[in-house]
């Protein structure tokens, strides 16, 4: 087997053992990244030589007897909405395309702490607002089961690098599926952590209220050992919760006898692809034949969280991107006066889905239609809390697919954006309630694409959802765990 073909833990054992050195591992990736990344194009920016540089410290360290984090010297991508010291962060967008920050993200200085080598910045939709990443200022990134079709959104880029084999770790950002959709597209676990679990320092916002950092990996373990790096207060992050925070490895092969899981009804409509629920209820029973007590539960208020969700979302965003104007920093598109110019600026910078979301949300908080609109939404995600309150009376942990169909074609939903907001249907209402919630892979449909289930747990308990991950990983029947690239020249990389 390949190095870029093992999985973080695997690569870790091996730097344990001084059977392999970081920049071995790293050169491994930046290979596979030029051989595969132009047909998949999940890169904003690369960052070879960081990476080596990094690597080739960590060696030095390790080699003169210093006591390393288990991932110190395995590499890592992070998607382009976070921001990195002296190098470029976009978030995909016209409007930041030369934008250089002046410091690192909070989870970003954690990845340097301990040593883990950076191979670049990954594309996504435009100040994360997508499901599909084409709405990337930049390009479309691709799926690599299949290159027809699109990754999801708005972390696509990646999800795309750990399925394909260019980084064994990712991180991204989950505002209202942006993590778990892209996993269950492309065949990975994706932990969307409780919010305030993770410093969003740093993080160029979207929607504040409901934007959180979570990884990408191939393996719970993988995730668990990156959660662990990651997670934790942060006193320059006010929405930080000072929770203490568990080891997540430990804990991780214990069985799930007297588990009480409930199937959420609306994440298993007979409206979705039938393989997708199948796929969701094989799993389910996996965990009943090993002692789990399993029951349906209801959701009430699901039905109104999309329109929660794209009243809430869009309004947070109105306000949040009303810094770019052109005069502080990032594009500035001159004008003869001052209206001009802020005009001029946002007209070329933002895109047509970044403008959308923007009128939305300026029309819901605008006078006469506040309480109409945001209020009421608001109302509606106290209700939908509620909902998740009275659940976890009775159930240890939820369960549904994660999305409704496998990954759809690219420009299939593009001219209809009402079908794109749908696609995040199951990923909405543990959003609005600030749950944590992970996709785990669950099969592959007959079209060969990968499908997910998800599991949302109470706050704060991501080590429950990586426990039954693993469980899972254990017990089901075995899935290929990366795509064979097709690539254009002929052949099955």
């Amino acid at each position: 087997m390949k190095l870029y073909e093992k999985t973080a833990a695997d690569l870790g054992r091996l730097f344990q053992k001084k059977e392999v050195s970081a920049v071995e591992v790293v050169r491994s990736f930046l290979d596979r990244i030029e051989k595969v990344e132009p047909y998949l194009k999940a890169f904003i920016t690369h960052t070879p030589a960081m990476a080596l540089e990094t690597a080739n410290e960590i060696d030095n360290r390790r080699m003169s007897g210093e006591e390393l984090h288990p991932l110190a010297g395995v590499p890592i991508a992070i998607k382009d909405n976070m921001c990195t010291e002296g190098l470029r962060t976009t978030c995909a967008s016209r409007i930041l395309e030369n934008f250089i920050p002046p410091y690192d993200a909070a989870v970003v200085g954690a990845l340097k702490r301990v040593g883990m080598p950076l191979l670049g910045k990954t594309n996504m939709d435009e100040f994360a607002m997508g499901s599909s990443t084409e709405n990337s200022a930049f390009f479309t990134t691709r799926n690599p089961w299949d290159r027809e079709r699109v990754p999801g959104g708005s972390s696509g880029g990646s999800a795309v690098v750990v399925s394909a084999g260019m980084a064994p770790l990712a991180l991204g950002s989950d505002t209202g599926g942006s993590i778990r959709q892209p996993a269950s597209f492309c065949g990975l676990i994706g932990l969307r952590p409780t919010y305030g679990r993770v410093s969003r320092y740093g993080l160029i916002a979207f929607a504040s209220s409901l934007d959180q950092i979570g990884p990408f990996s191939l393996t719970a373990l993988d995730g668990a050992l990156l959660m662990n790096i990651i997670a934790g207060y942060d006193p320059l992050d006010s929405t930080s919760l000072p929770e203490s925070v568990p080891d997540y490895p430990l804990g991780l092969e214990e069985d799930v006898k007297k588990l009480r899981i409930g199937i959420i009804r609306q994440n298993v409509s007979k409206d979705f692809d039938p393989e997708v629920t199948a796929a969701v209820m094989k799993l389910v029973s996996i965990l009943e034949e090993n002692g789990a007590e399993i029951d349906e539960v209801s959701l009430p208020l699901t039905d109104y969280g999309l329109g929660a969700y794209y009243l809430i979302a869009p309004a947070e965003a109105s306000s949040n991107l009303g810094r770019y104007d052109g005069v502080r920093y990032g594009h500035n598109a001159g004008g003869d006066d001052i209206e001009s110019m802020f005009s001029r600026t946002r007209g070329e910078g933002f895109g047509p889905e970044v403008k959308r979301r923007i009128m939305i949300g300026t029309y819901a908080l605008s006078a006469g239609y506040f309480d109409a609109f945001y209020l009421q939404a608001m109302k509606v995600r106290t209700l939908i809390r509620r909902d998740y309150a009275i659940a976890f009376n009775r159930f240890d942990l939820l369960v549904g697919a994660t999305t409704p169909t496998p990954a759809f074609k690219i420009g299939e939903k593009t001219d209809d954006p009402l079908q794109m907001y749908l696609s995040d249907i199951c990923n909405i209402t543990d959003a609005l309630a600030g749950l944590p919630s992970l996709s785990v892979p669950s099969g592959l449909h007959s079209n060969g694409l990968p499908m997910g289930t998800q599991l949302t747990a109470p706050a704060f308990q991501e080590g429950l959802l990586f426990k039954v991950a693993n469980f899972l990983e254990q017990k089901r029947d075995p899935l290929p765990r990366w795509p064979r690239v097709e690539l254009p020249e002929g052949g099955l990389q």
